[in-house]
């Protein structure tokens, strides 16, 4: 089977997935500034259900190093597609959006750059850094990708002092050849438990989705997987099928479940969790992330 063959379901939408979507200035407000800025958002590439909810509370996930990716994951709407080295001038960009946005939280990501030697991993330091020089008082959690398990690169973004580190697991380690064909399991927890051992006063995250045809226990397996690589927060979402070519939702998850799952992660050991149909890995970032520090 390839990663994009799969049993036509088409399983119908239920309604707790149908939302009124907000709507206002302050949503256009933040679109042209970003559109101003030459920036990217993982909110706009990776079509999150929740932009214009985050757009009308002035948040976004800034997406550095351009908008195309060297991987191609089943499940996610960023693409492949040409690639330039990152601009150099982009950290500062981000910084100054960030400013004017009146962040005091920044949740910065990007695509997975295997084509650089770092990974982007000096990139994303110089980001970090620049955004801490121009909100001394913001915090700042970075999504990284996996650098090919290059420590060095991990170690480089880690010496920039992130308030987050968050590496996504996505799924269970039986569905990574279909979902994640060019990532590893066991390497993305590796990442996790590496940050935590260079630095254990930064905290780390991850997130799960579901409704890709996991098993219950598969899900129970991977949550004690996270937490024994010293994981302090996960969120859990809903599967949502981008587009006819990627991979189709095996199963729509009822919020009532999504509560049992937070409640079953919470036990096993995660400090705290967000879950929920429309949870995304950066959404309400800086509510979870006090609950944790405070």
């Amino acid at each position: 089977m390839s990663q994009r063959q799969i049993s036509k379901k088409h399983v119908k939408k239920p309604d707790w997935l149908k939302r009124n979507l907000p709507s206002g200035p302050t949503y256009e407000k933040v679109r042209k500034l970003l559109s101003k800025s030459g920036l990217h958002t993982v909110c706009q590439e990776a079509k999150c259900p929740n932009i214009w909810e985050c757009f009308a509370r002035h948040t976004s996930t800034f997406l550095i190093m351009g908008p195309n990716c060297t991987r191609n994951c089943s499940f996610c709407a960023v693409e492949q597609g040409s690639l330039s080295l990152p601009d150099p001038e982009e950290p500062a960009r981000v910084a100054e959006a960030a400013r004017e946005m009146n962040l005091k939280y920044v949740v910065i990501t990007s695509v997975t750059r295997d084509d650089l030697p770092d990974g982007g991993a000096g990139h994303f330091a110089e980001t970090v850094r620049q955004v801490k020089n121009k909100i001394p008082d913001a915090h700042v959690e970075i999504l990284i990708p996996d650098f090919l398990g290059d420590e060095r690169a991990l170690n480089t973004v880690m010496e920039s002092s992130p308030d987050v580190l968050n590496h996504n697991i996505e799924t269970v380690s039986r569905l990574y050849p279909l979902v994640r064909p060019e990532a590893d399991y066991r390497r993305s927890l590796a990442v996790l438990r590496q940050a935590k051992k260079i630095n254990t006063s930064v905290f780390t995250k991850s997130g799960l989705m579901l409704g890709l045809g996991e098993l219950p226990g598969e899900v129970e397996e991977t949550l004690k997987d996270l937490v024994e690589a010293g994981c302090n927060m996960l969120t859990i979402g809903q599967y949502l099928q981008p587009s006819k070519k990627h991979i189709e939702v095996d199963r729509f998850v009822s919020p009532e479940e999504f509560d049992d799952w937070r409640k079953t992660a919470l036990e096993t050991g995660f400090s705290e969790v967000a879950g929920g149909p429309f949870v995304r890995s950066s959404y309400h970032a800086k509510e979870l992330y006090k609950k944790v520090k405070y």
